[in-house]
Parts: structure tokens; sequence; C-alpha cells
């Protein structure tokens, strides 16, 4: 017997984040706390249960491309192909048809789940891929004359600022099929961020490049690179590079061993860089998006 149901509580959460953790081993899940923090009244966290145990977990909301929701059932590998999944995805599909919706997207990491999302009408629209770096011993980059790198604990005012003036231009910038549509509100809500190991560099008093890394509670051994991005006027003098290898030289310094990535195939440039400073290809991740309803 298949059993699906909200999880509200913090115990039900914290069962959801078990889940995702073991689909998803190699990335970071969002903690309890996170959740709660990002949830609005158009997010639905569900657990799907079989035969009265875990057997998977599902989210859906609003998408940050524009015009579509966003939905991801996930099951247990010892539960696939006993229908969960098929109801997991159900019940998320119905949620963002109530919400006004009438398109989906998520992402599928291998042909399986690809094969499963195309049987209910969902087709490939973009490719992105993983890149991870294994941390060694990171010397300190020293900045060229007339730029400043500072910490985001050092000057927390500039995350707000950062927004404005970088966020939205790199969004803008984003090779995809579907522009990001993201609020102040939403920026402050979403996006998490570890202040001590996120950097900017100022030109000037201007605010020129970001970089930095979210911490991973669970896996305090590794952390995931946050948004990079460099103000257009001042890319291709070596900002990003700047950045990034003040963020490995802090990893280092802080017993991190591991680091990775998520860059979309459009973007080659930031994967250039990346690579350039040892970063190599673990996966790839596919975006894909159907209509809704989903067929019968």
């Amino acid at each position: 017997m298949i059993a699906v149901r909200p999880a509200e509580t913090d115990a039900d959460l914290e069962l959801w984040r078990q889940v995702r953790m073991a689909v998803l081993p190699d990335e970071r899940a969002p903690t309890v706390e996170e959740m709660r923090h990002a949830a609005t009244p158009a997010s639905l966290y569900l657990l799907a249960e079989l035969e009265g145990h875990v057997a998977g977990s599902g989210v859906a909301d609003r998408s940050n491309l524009g015009g579509q929701g966003f939905l991801s059932p996930r099951v247990l590998p010892h539960a696939r192909r006993h229908g969960v999944g098929s109801m997991l995805l159900r019940d998320l599909a119905a949620h963002l048809e109530r919400l006004g919706y009438d398109r989906a997207g998520t992402s599928v990491d291998d042909p399986g789940s690809l094969a499963f999302a195309e049987r209910f009408g969902f087709s490939e629209v973009d490719r992105e891929v993983e890149q991870v770096r294994v941390v060694g011993d990171e010397p300190w980059p020293e900045p060229p004359p007339g730029i400043a790198v500072v910490s985001l604990a050092e000057r927390p005012e500039l995350f707000e600022r950062a927004f404005h003036e970088l966020a939205l231009e790199a969004f803008r910038d984003f090779a995809l099929d579907s522009p990001i549509e993201i609020t102040l509100d939403g920026w402050l809500r979403e996006w998490q961020v570890w202040p001590e190991a996120s950097f900017f560099a100022l030109a000037d008093g201007e605010l020129v490049g970001m970089a930095g890394l979210v911490q991973d509670d669970d896996h305090p051994e590794r952390a995931e690179n946050s948004l990079s991005a460099v103000r257009r006027d001042w890319r291709r003098r070596g900002i990003a590079s700047l950045l990034k290898r003040t963020v490995l030289a802090w990893a280092a310094q802080h017993g991190l061993r591991e680091l990775y990535t998520w860059t979309q195939n459009g973007n080659g440039a930031m994967r250039t860089v990346n690579e350039r400073l040892g970063y190599a290809t673990r996966s790839v991740g596919i975006r894909v998006r159907g209509p809704l309803p989903l067929p019968r």
C-alpha cells in the first residue's frame, strides 16, 4: 500500500531530508530551518510511504524560471518500480495546477529517471555539468592594484547590494531557455550563504564580483560553490579567478576537502575558469519540462 502525505512537522521534514540525501548523496541538502525559512504558501513538501515505511519524498513550488512551476519526486532505491514515484509526481503536479501553472520543470540525472519523466510528457530542454575540485594546499592570491577582497562576514550589507548590482545582471546572462525571475525578497529568503566563506571584489568601493561557498552541516568536509558573478564591464580581467582562488584558500585553511559546482551548458566561460582551477566533471544534470495536466 502506498500513502502520500504532506511533510509538516520538523520530524517530517527531517525524514524528507534523509530521502534526499539517500537519493542525492553527492549534493547538499537544506536544513529543516532553511526549509522553513524558504517556504511560501506555494511550497509543498510530501512524504511517501510504502507498506508503512518511508519510501520517497517530493517538493513542488513556483519556479525561478519564468512561467512555470517546479516539482521533484524522489524514491529510495529499494522502493522503486512500485508506483511510488508516479503517485508523488501526480500529487505534485496537481498542486502546481491549483497554483495556476500549465507546465512544470524538473531535473533528472540518469537514463532511468529521464525515461520515467518522458512517460509523463516531459522532454529535455537543457543540461548542466557538475564540476568537482579536490582541495589541496591552496595559496592565498594577491589582488591586483585597485582591487580589494572582503568577506561577507566583514561587510554583511553587501549581500543585498550583490542582488541589485551583480546577481540580476548574472541571471540575465545565464544561458537558459526561460529567464530567471527572482525578487529581492526571494533572494534574501532562498539563497543560502556562508558569510565567512563568501567574498566580494571591490574597485574603489564599487562591487565588481562575488564568489563563495554554501556550508554543508551534514558533510562538513565539503561545500558547494555559491553564485559566482562578475560585473559585465569587469569580466575577462581575472576577477572570477581571483575570487575562486580566494575561496579555495579559505577552504584549505578551514579543513575542507572537496568543493563542487553546477554550471549550465551555455556558460562556457565559467566552466573554463573552473577547469583552469582544477575542477573536473563528475556528472551531468538534464533539465526537463512538460505540460500540465499530466497525461493519463
